[in-house]
């Protein structure tokens, strides 16, 4: 057996070691039966929780608590294969702990008090490795709380397990060799999403009450949408990123930033409150913004699309902006229908700046262990020599006639000092242009708009379509805060291709068109992904972070009950037993 497969078969062994040493799925000894007594701690939210215990409602503990998703924590992995570092143990303890104090002061010692914390595999907690699908990272464990451990545990919240990422957590699947693959728990066919892909699988199963991911490109949006739950991607500078894995440390082409991740809008605020401008440690980059209470107007205006100029949106997704567009018109606010300005040249950007060292500090941490087949773009595309990709270009501008794919397979290559600044410059330039032809232009407050052409991928689709992730890293460039809200699922009568829809003369890129929709076994397929969740980005100003949060409620409450928040999965689960 290869070295890798020895490491990674090690710790796949001590993952399933620690999710039954502490307590099984068959422990009713003290706390009846897994499923029933369960439920009502899986249907609070992260505040109704704390609110619970502070009001020492009957049953409510932090250790309760605890218990109740430690169970469905294991669930989650059985059923998704989410979980990387499993803490039950201390975590039982730590809950322990707060009671005791709880018992004999009566006061709570945070707003996160006793409520179970998830985290993305790359965020440092002390005695635990932060591996991030890496066979040399295993078995070396921090010996600190990163930042925002450290700020969990001082607002009373206990990280009880880590969640699986993809290989270099560059890509929207979510896969390594280290804990293997995670799935969508709507569907196992399909994705769960990446890079939080374990984290969004964990919360869309009621397996934790709160979770914390990151985003450089559509990495805490990708996931929540692909699960059916919320997440905001705030600006850069909002919350810490400090004590993580960072696979490309000193990147600033396009600036990595920590974000909640939960079943509600409540959960993405409460986190907000505790990590907006806060630092237990030096961070010296941090700007000292805590989260601040904003008012918005009664009507609001949004500005919205349904298909950016790669490719054209699945009907689906076309759906599910539209409904959330009629929602709001309803509710009296103003929806203007608009088009990003040159939004193939954000995307040739983006791809310019991430591959600019042909990807050699990604792809340092490899060691032995075998590339997903996700990364099979990035790891050719930006050694091909230069005549041969201007061939390939011109190929696809002249015989394909595909100009966008043209132009991003030109753009896909190591650059010197010189171009990457001049990239860098192209930046803040598409920033301003973005500014003034959108927001100034318009005078929106917000934006709603498709977090993907797709409600989520099969397994593999992003070895050939991962520029999908252009609907989202758009908002990683031009620095937006933007919210996710689930709006619906997906429906095999509803959201079927029709000759009407086909007929459309908007269909992007003729190569991610055809792979998305055409052929034998098109990457969309309706049927196939009956009951899957579809979620829009809810966009907002530079600085603008609390605004979006209460424009996420507003089109949450503008949408009403529609299947989705805490409990709905478990709720689904017992109805279908």
């Amino acid at each position: 057996m290869s070295t890798w497969k020895k490491v990674a078969r090690a710790k796949q062994v001590e993952r399933t070691t620690r999710l039954h040493q502490d307590l099984t799925l068959d422990d009713k000894s003290e706390y009846g039966t897994a499923h029933s007594a369960d439920l009502e701690y899986l249907q609070a939210n992260a505040a109704q929780i704390v609110q619970h215990i502070q009001n020492s409602d009957s049953g409510w503990t932090a250790e309760r608590v605890m218990i109740a998703y430690v169970r469905q924590a294991v669930r989650a992995q059985e059923a998704t294969n989410c979980l990387t570092e499993v803490m039950f143990g201390d975590a039982l303890g730590e809950a322990r702990r707060l009671d005791r104090d709880f018992a004999a002061s009566r006061r709570i010692k945070g707003p996160l008090h006793g409520v179970p914390v998830s985290l993305k595999d790359l965020f440092k907690v002390k005695d635990y490795d932060y591996s991030v699908g890496f066979t040399r990272y295993c078995g070396d464990p921090s010996n600190e709380d990163g930042e925002l451990a450290s700020q969990i545990r001082a607002a009373g919240g206990i990280p009880f397990v880590k969640t699986n990422v993809p290989q270099t957590m560059l890509s929207f699947e979510c896969a390594n060799p280290v804990f293997g693959r995670t799935v969508n728990p709507w569907c196992s066919k399909y994705s769960s999403g990446g890079s939080s892909g374990g984290e969004a699988a964990l919360l869309a199963c009621d397996g934790s009450a709160l979770g914390f991911g990151s985003d450089i490109g559509g990495s805490l949006r990708i996931p929540t949408a692909y699960c059916g739950i919320y997440s905001i991607k705030p600006g850069h500078s909002r919350a810490s990123i400090q004590g993580s894995r960072e696979v490309v440390a000193g990147f600033e082409g396009i600036r990595l930033c920590t974000g909640p991740m939960g079943r509600s809008v409540d959960d993405v605020e409460l986190a907000c409150r505790v990590i907006f401008g806060q630092s237990t440690k030096l961070d010296i980059w941090l700007p000292p913004l805590p989260y601040k209470d904003v008012e918005i107007p009664n009507q609001l205006k949004f500005g919205y699309y349904r298909s950016d100029a790669l490719v054209r949106s699945s009907p689906a997704v076309q759906r599910a902006v539209q409904e959330t567009v009629d929602a709001l018109r309803k509710q009296g606010h103003k929806c203007v229908e608009f088009v990003i300005p040159d939004f193939i040249e954000s995307l040739r950007i983006f791809l310019g700046l991430i591959s600019a060292d042909k990807f050699k500090m990604l792809f340092s941490h490899l060691d032995s262990d075998p590339k997903d087949a996700s990364l099979l773009l990035p790891t050719i595309a930006p050694h091909v020599p230069g005549f041969l990709r201007h061939f390939v270009a011109w190929t696809a501008r002249t015989l394909m006639k595909d100009p966008i794919m043209s132009r991003l397979t030109l753009n896909l290559r190591g650059r010197n000092v010189h171009e990457f600044v001049k990239l860098t410059a192209a930046r803040d330039a598409y920033c301003r242009l973005f500014v003034k032809e959108v927001w100034d232009t318009y005078a929106f407050d917000g934006i709603i708009c498709p977090v993907q052409s797709m409600p989520s991928v099969p397994h593999g689709a992003s070895t050939h379509v991962g520029v999908l992730c252009a609907a989202t890293s758009l908002y990683n460039i031009v620095d937006c805060p933007v919210g996710i809200v689930p709006v619906t699922h997906v429906d095999e009568r509803k959201d079927a291709l029709t000759g009407a829809w086909e007929a459309g003369s908007d269909k992007g890129s003729p190569f991610i068109y055809s792979k998305l929709y055409e052929g034998k076994k098109p990457y969309y397929n309706a049927a196939a992904m009956h009951g899957l969740p579809v979620a829009v980005q809810v966009v907002g100003r530079h600085w603008e972070d609390e605004k979006v949060i209460k424009m996420m409620r507003v089109v949450d409450d503008a949408l009403g009950e529609r299947g989705f928040g805490p409990g709905s999965y478990t709720t689904s689960s017992l109805s279908k037993a």
